[in-house]
């Protein structure tokens, strides 16, 4: 083997400090775990002024989505997790794109082989050894691989004649190997029960286990992120760093984040990528909240973060092995919150499409909308629904001017929008304020309390029992003319 290959590749491993990595495979939008992962994968980085590092695994061509990497880069940089390395960007160990180092995998999987850590074996697809899942069929499965024992000599002999070949793992077959995690301590795995995973398929493209193990070394990793599912390989990754001679990184895994206590989250049964849930109308920063709490404690009464906040916080000893629920009612209150604390002028910026959507007369103010919205806003899909009585007036039943609890029914409603309209007829000015003292005057000439006079000026003036502001707000926002002349219809509708 040509030595100093290898040591030149060594040789540009960074190390000093922390770096992590998010690794995902291009097959589709961002996932809600594959965020948390990022996210995590992040936090511990900059905690400690580390590096964060994008690594596109596209490996798995069957799996392989076009754009699906420009949906990872965009994704990661809208919730603004930016990375310090990546396919896009660069760095000292670049290329980032498995696909785009392909020659590195090849000298790796070959040292092996002549360390007699691993073999090559000529095995024909269709037979008994399965080359795909790397199993005996159910009858032979207790057999030993024909290949496994064939002399490293011998096998290269076969290659130089062209039979093709894959490379495996010779994976122990007497003690235990024992695996240390963060979160879930001593994991220790018999090793007969380990199959001779491939390393390196037909078309001399490596597995993803393969890869995912070279890389991390060559990339100076030194604290992997990884879901549960992950664990039962971790065995096989450490014999591979162990016949290397390499330096095992930390492994911190994560539990699954689940529908409900017996499904877990899957864009298969519909559940919400990270861009669907943009698309739903929430903010990047409600959804990263809340991912981090999927599965993670903070270790107090505090909820709301702000990702510096979650910098400072972040330990990896607050992380459950329990699968974590993905709630959306707790996600709509996380949006709700952040949509709250909003300047009115940055809420206005990101809620004006969805208003634009509906509104289209120019004498209606985007601005004023927007500032009864804010407080009555879960997400910003929320807003066509609750502001299209601005832009017509919907046909409405009159059995909405009954009202209970403010002491209205239709002939009270009919007599209290008379009286209504001749007092919002003598306004000089039409202002808040205006409209507001007007009415409480109104109420109190007509000896009713205010509700009394409030609820039927708003059926009338929105044609609905919800809305997302009262009376007052309503009327200033349509303007003199509409409002009085809704009321007029209100009128008409009850004396009919």
């Amino acid at each position: 083997m040509n030595k100093q290959w290898f040591d030149e590749m060594e040789a540009k491993i960074p190390h000093g400090k922390i770096r992590t990595r998010f690794a995902p495979s291009p097959t589709g939008y961002m996932h809600v775990g594959g965020l948390r992962t990022a996210l995590y994968a992040y936090l511990i980085a900059k905690k400690d002024n580390g590096t964060f590092i994008l690594r596109i695994e596209d490996t798995d061509k069957a799996r392989f989505v076009e754009g699906a990497t420009e949906v990872i880069i965009s994704s990661l940089k809208d919730a603004r997790l930016f990375y310090d390395e990546g396919p896009d960007i660069g760095g000292p160990v670049a290329p980032y794109t498995q696909s785009e180092r392909l020659d590195t995998y090849k000298p790796y999987a070959e040292l092996l082989c002549e360390k007699g850590a691993a073999y090559y074996c000529f095995c024909e697809p269709n037979e008994q050894w399965s080359v795909v899942s790397g199993q005996w069929s159910e009858d032979e499965k207790n057999e030993a691989d024909p290949c496994r024992d064939l002399p490293y000599e011998s096998s290269k002999i076969r290659i130089e004649a062209g039979d093709p070949f894959v490379v495996r793992m010779k994976a122990p077959r007497e003690g235990e190997t024992t695996v240390f995690d963060v979160v879930y301590g001593k994991v220790t795995t018999p090793n007969e029960i380990l199959d001779d995973m491939v390393l390196l398929k037909r078309d001399g493209y490596p597995t993803y286990n393969f890869a995912n193990v070279i890389d991390d070394h060559l990339m100076g990793i030194t604290h992997v992120m990884r879901g549960s599912e992950y664990i039962s390989s971790a065995p096989k990754y450490n014999i591979l760093y162990e016949a290397f001679g390499w330096e095992i990184p930390t492994y911190i895994t994560v539990s699954l984040i689940m529908r409900d206590a017996h499904h877990k989250l899957s864009k298969r049964h519909g559940d919400p990528t990270y861009d669907d849930l943009l698309k739903q109308g929430y903010l990047p920063d409600a959804i990263l909240n809340y991912v981090a709490l999927l599965g993670w404690s903070p270790g107090g009464e505090q909820e709301m973060f702000t990702l510096k906040d979650l910098v400072e916080s972040f330990d990896v000893s607050g992380i459950s092995k329990s699968p974590a629920i993905f709630d959306i009612n707790k996600l709509n209150h996380f949006n709700s919150e952040y949509i709250r604390a909003m300047t009115p002028e940055e809420f206005a910026k990101i809620a004006k499409p969805y208003i634009c959507d509906v509104i289209k007369s120019e004498s209606i103010s985007i601005e004023a909308i927007a500032g009864i919205l804010q407080a009555r806003c879960e997400k910003l899909t929320d807003i066509p629904e609750k502001i299209d009585f601005f832009e017509n007036l919907p046909e409405y039943d009159t059995e909405l001017y009954i009202h209970k609890k403010s002491k209205t029914d239709k002939m009270i409603s009919r007599d209290m929008l008379i009286e209504a309209k001749k007092a919002l007829l003598s306004l000089n000015e039409w202002t808040s304020q205006a409209i507001h003292d007007i009415l409480v005057e109104l109420a109190l000439q007509l000896d009713v309390k205010n509700a009394t006079l409030m609820w039927p000026v708003r059926i009338a003036a929105a044609g609905k029992a919800v809305t997302p502001g009262g009376a007052i707000e309503i009327c200033f926002i349509l303007g003199r003319e509409e409002t009085l002349q809704r009321i007029e219809t209100g009128i008409d509708k009850l004396t009919d």
